[in-house]
């Protein structure tokens, strides 16, 4: 299978407006006759929904929360990065583009981050305009700070609510037209499947989640916003809900998955507090501004934080990294905590964290500027630790968080099945092998707002709505089938086991061998547990309930089962990339001072791998990747 791109040549500063001009467009009357589903509701998916809607087209949207503006899209607190140089420092385009690639570790396609960086400017204002409160310094002007990976402070944010607010302004536009019957809202519904008939994205199978009804929807093309997958590991910073199963179930329909071992590892996260937990909480990258990290110098130093002098402790990114500091990317970040308490000099239970210190800001600033910048944050801190922020320093260790895998994309948006697009974090397509902070909320908008309503009028010029398969087509009946037996298959087990349990076991093994370090032993011990694993799920898996009905466990189990299958990709695409590059570190393959060390001779490209079935070896693709503008180098934030 060969991957075409379709990124544009020439100048690259050109190559978006180029390109938009040399696309098919779709008629102004005639698009209200082309239907598009979008899954996902997130920032992504509703300003997607709401953007086509807004130009003509018939949609409908998809959520398996109870209202579009539960989508996980909220818990992006600290920003958006936007290349507006408000603060005269420097910025521009084409260092947000730079930036960006090489805190991806040079594992993105030029192109796309270019029209990223290009966008950005566009969406503050789109923002703006719906009402969203960014905030703004005393002139009036739209206030920024810094974040990880840039030497210029390029983020817009509001507190520490940027991602609740940014969505809330799309939800606005989206229910707009949802009031003008544009766009039909499907809340508690869960996509199953999709449907693909002679090489095209024809519609897609949901399950009401409330009545257990399953049903068939046809459009003209299918748009995903489903999000990523960083809850495979089980204990990440997502949402219990979120998960891998609409992107897997499109990728077993024969849409490439991409990049699937490239996770992230949020430096910033309140510790594991023991085995209850469920998941884990975002401490915003946004407090690395303000805060700074130390641990004592002393291995198992008694003495409380505030009682430890300057010169018995260390701050070790600032001793590091001097040029950057506590600003470093996220993968620099947290492979520095880890090493550190791997070392013996973390702090807090087991020994599993860093001191994230604000008291010299409080003395620099006064605490009421630090409560407005960063309160709400310090507030949930405090209710979950029982800790005030203002007195000792928070203690923080790195978490999943991100992933910038995902369903393989071209230039426009568009997976290598016709006429299934992906956006936002279910593509791979921007930020390589590690995403700069305040940047997933620029892509989700940028594809939703800016690009997407472009692109997906190139493929629609190309098909008629007379091709439009029914709902009641035997292709769809089939799928539908196919889903209500794996459904079956769930409940009939009957066995001990509750769904938490193996995915509490499969995320401690993926964290394990897959995690913030990956080697050859590891990865190949969890590509033979993995299976083993997969296959008690499947003979003592216990769901209560059965599938007529609201049945939580019933969804879980679903869910479960994908990440069972996606879990072995992942861990194969870790072990094929015998490289370090961005949150992928591979113990062989560092430098003397611990960072990660890429192979460009041979691992220069986006690994796409095709299904072949369940527990056999997938086919790989490769997707050259060629950097005109930005040369690729060993990363040094020196």
């Amino acid at each position: 299978m060969e991957l075409k791109s379709k990124a544009p040549s020439g100048p690259i500063e050109t190559r978006w407006d180029r390109h938009r001009f040399e696309m098919k467009l779709v008629n102004p009357a005639n698009k209200r006759r082309y239907k598009i589903i979008v899954v996902g509701s997130g920032l992504a998916g509703a300003s997607a929904a709401a953007s086509l809607a807004q130009m003509g087209y018939e949609v409908s949207c998809f959520c398996f929360q109870d209202s579009p503006r539960r989508a996980h899209s909220i818990a992006a607190q600290g920003g958006i990065n936007a290349a507006k140089n408000y603060q005269n420092d420097g910025d521009s385009v084409y260092r947000l583009f730079y930036d960006t690639v090489k805190g991806g570790d040079f594992r993105a396609r030029e192109s796309n981050v270019y029209r990223l960086a290009e966008i950005s400017a566009a969406i503050i204002d789109q923002c703006t305009a719906l009402g969203v409160p960014f905030a703004r310094e005393y002139s009036g002007y739209l206030a920024n700070r810094s974040f990880g990976g840039a030497q210029v402070s390029r983020t817009f944010y509001a507190r520490g609510q940027t991602g609740q607010q940014l969505l809330l302004g799309a939800y606005s536009a989206l229910a707009l037209q949802i009031g003008l019957g544009s766009v039909k809202m499907y809340p508690r519904s869960e996509m199953l499947d999709l449907v693909v008939h002679e090489g095209r994205a024809r519609g897609i199978v949901v399950r009401d989640l409330v009545t257990g009804a399953i049903s068939s929807h046809s459009a003209d093309a299918v748009v995903l916003g489903t999000g990523g997958y960083g809850n495979v590991f089980y204990l990440s910073t997502n949402a219990k809900g979120t998960n891998v199963t609409a992107i897997w179930r499109a990728h077993r329909r024969g849409a490439l998955m991409a990049n699937p071992c490239f996770t992230q590892i949020h430096p910033t996260c309140i510790p594991v507090a023991g085995d209850h937990q469920s998941k884990l909480t975002l401490m915003s990258e946004s407090l690395r501004n303000d805060g700074r990290i130390w641990v004592p110098k002393k291995a198992g130093d008694p003495r409380a934080p505030q009682d430890i002098p300057e010169d018995e402790r260390d701050y070790y990114l600032e001793r590091k990294y001097p040029s950057f500091g506590n600003l470093v990317p996220r993968d620099v970040a947290s492979r520095n905590a880890k090493a550190i308490c791997d070392a013996g000099l973390g702090v807090g239970p087991g020994g599993l964290g860093v001191y994230l210190d604000f008291a010299e800001a409080i003395k620099r600033l006064g605490q009421d500027v630090v409560e407005a910048r960063y309160g709400n944050l310090f507030e949930m801190y405090e209710h979950i630790t029982g800790e005030s922020p203002y007195k000792q320093p928070m203690r923080i260790y790195p978490a999943i968080h991100y992933t910038m895998g995902g369903l393989w994309v071209d230039y426009n948006l568009m997976s290598n099945v016709d006429g299934l697009h992906v956006i936002g974090e279910a593509n791979f397509s921007d930020h390589g092998a590690n995403r700069l902070g305040a940047s997933a909320l620029m892509q989700g908008l940028a594809d939703g707002y800016f690009i997407l309503p472009y692109t997906i009028g190139d493929y629609l010029a190309r098909v008629s709505p007379k091709d439009r398969l029914p709902a009641d087509h035997p292709a769809f009946k089939v799928v539908e089938q196919e889903a209500s037996g794996r459904l079956k298959k769930l409940l009939d087990v009957n066995g001990s086991r509750t769904v938490d349990s193996f995915h509490r076991e499969l995320g401690k093994l993926v964290w394990e061998h897959c995690g913030m370090g990956r080697n050859e032993a590891g990865l190949k011990k969890a590509l033979q547990r993995i299976p083993e694993l997969r296959d008690e799920f499947w003979k003592n898996l216990k769901v209560t309930g059965d599938g007529a009905n609201f049945n939580q466990s019933l969804e879980k189990a679903g869910r479960v089962a994908d990440f069972m299958e996606f879990a072995e990709l992942m861990v194969r695409d870790a072990l094929v990339r015998d490289e370090s590059c961005g949150g992928h570190f591979r113990e062989e393959h560092q430098t003397p001072e611990g960072e990660a060390l890429r192979r460009d001779d041979q691992f220069s490209h986006v690994s796409a791998w095709e299904f072949t079935g369940v527990g056999q070896e997938p086919r790989l693709h490769k997707e050259a990747l060629e950097f005109e503008y930005v040369h690729p180098s060993q990363r040094s934030y020196k």
